[in-house]
């Protein structure tokens, strides 16, 4: 089973903290989307037999687009690819762009999961984080769209600079009084380059702390697991059976395509990704060439992502599979590596499998990335 993740990569205006590739110019968007359907069909043959699982919605703001063109892309990958019965098809979504009216056109597409960027329920939140939608909208689009869609995930962010945890805990309240079946949750980080950075270097916002956030990030676990959620992956927390499929095949390490500027692909042995330029993504599609650039992962690149896959998600990392896999000098190195971790209990083994525990789990990057075996 694959996945195929497809980029719009336009917004209405840009996040401060967001660091993706996008544009707030839509001059481009019909050549865009036409150029995309083109993408689809140019690479109807990297998935041999197997089955297109999970359809994925990206950006930028997906939610942009007319249903028309979203229609458009959908039809291309059916005509292009073996498509799963039931697949997931996710679309990304800003408050801002769910009227009534358009949920109901989403809900009568082949659409059957809402990915919804709410971050906050706070109106000051918003502002700071110069967010297109207002709070008003962020609790009415989830109120209809509950209406139509039984499969929606949302995301909020913590570690808001001047968040008490008070305010924290009303975001999360808010979320599940809409009786949402998923969350994904981030802290806000400071990337190079984004309006964000600049802010805090002028003085305008004060940075975010790393003790406010993993105070935050307590308080969401043990929220979200009183109230039925299981926490499968460090930033999302889902309901059974409705963990997202598409990012699951991610972490698993299943094949996933991406189209559209930007876009990463894996095929299991290799990664490939888009330029990050509208442009020029534009004019080589133009050519009948995919502007993109692939690197074969090393032993060690494939050893050190599923360290760093398994143990952000419940599933952990198998040291049968590390052993079959990668070999005795890998199966030894996590074991010395880990020993430390598991003594300090930020580590345990069950069932011959390496987990991260609950004290440990803030930390998890930080630890997979202590297990990582730089040169070989």
């Amino acid at each position: 089973m694959s996945g195929i993740y497809i980029h719009i990569p336009f917004c209405k205006q840009a996040c401060h903290y967001c660091d993706f590739h996008f544009s707030t110019s839509m001059k481009n968007k019909e050549a865009m989307v036409l150029a995309l359907a083109k993408e689809i069909g140019m690479r109807k043959n990297e998935f041999g037999n197997e089955f297109v699982e999970t359809i994925y919605f990206g950006g930028g703001t997906p939610s942009i687009l007319p249903i028309d063109d979203i229609q458009l892309l959908i039809d291309m990958v059916y005509e292009n690819f073996d498509v799963a019965d039931n697949p997931e098809i996710t679309l990304e979504a800003n408050p801002d762009d769910l009227s009534d009216e358009r949920i109901r056109e989403l809900a009568n597409s082949p659409i059957n999961r809402l990915s919804i960027g709410i971050q906050s329920f706070f109106e000051e939140d918003l502002k700071m984080m110069n967010r297109a939608h207002n709070s008003w909208e962020a609790k009415h689009c989830l109120e209809e769209a509950r209406k139509y869609f039984d499969n929606i995930s949302i995301d909020l962010i913590y570690g808001i600079p001047g968040m008490s945890n008070e305010k924290w805990k009303q975001n999360i309240a808010n979320a599940l009084s809409f009786g949402v079946p998923h969350i994904s949750s981030y802290a806000l980080t400071v990337e190079p380059k984004t309006a964000l950075k600049k802010l805090i270097e002028t003085g305008k916002i004060a940075a975010p702390k790393d003790e406010t956030a993993q105070e935050h990030f307590v308080i969401l676990t043990e929220m979200l697991a009183k109230n039925g959620f299981v926490h499968y992956e460090l930033s999302n927390f889902g309901k059974q059976n409705y963990f997202s499929r598409n990012n699951t095949a991610y972490w698993l390490g299943k094949k996933y395509m991406g189209i559209g500027p930007s876009a990463h692909s894996y095929d299991g042995v290799s990664r490939s990704w888009n330029v990050a330029n509208n442009s020029l993504y534009l004019k080589s599609i133009g050519e009948d060439k995919i502007p993109n650039e692939t690197e074969v992962l090393s032993v060690n690149d494939r050893y050190n992502e599923y360290v760093m896959t398994g143990l952000r998600t419940i599933w952990g990392v198998s040291l049968a599979k590390v052993q079959d896999d990668f070999g005795g000098i890998f199966s030894n190195h996590l074991a010395a590596e880990s020993a430390k971790y598991i003594r300090e209990g930020f580590l345990k083994i069950e069932h011959n499998t390496l987990k991260i525990t609950d004290k440990g789990k803030f930390l998890t990057d930080g630890i997979a990335s202590d297990l990582f075996l730089v040169n070989l």
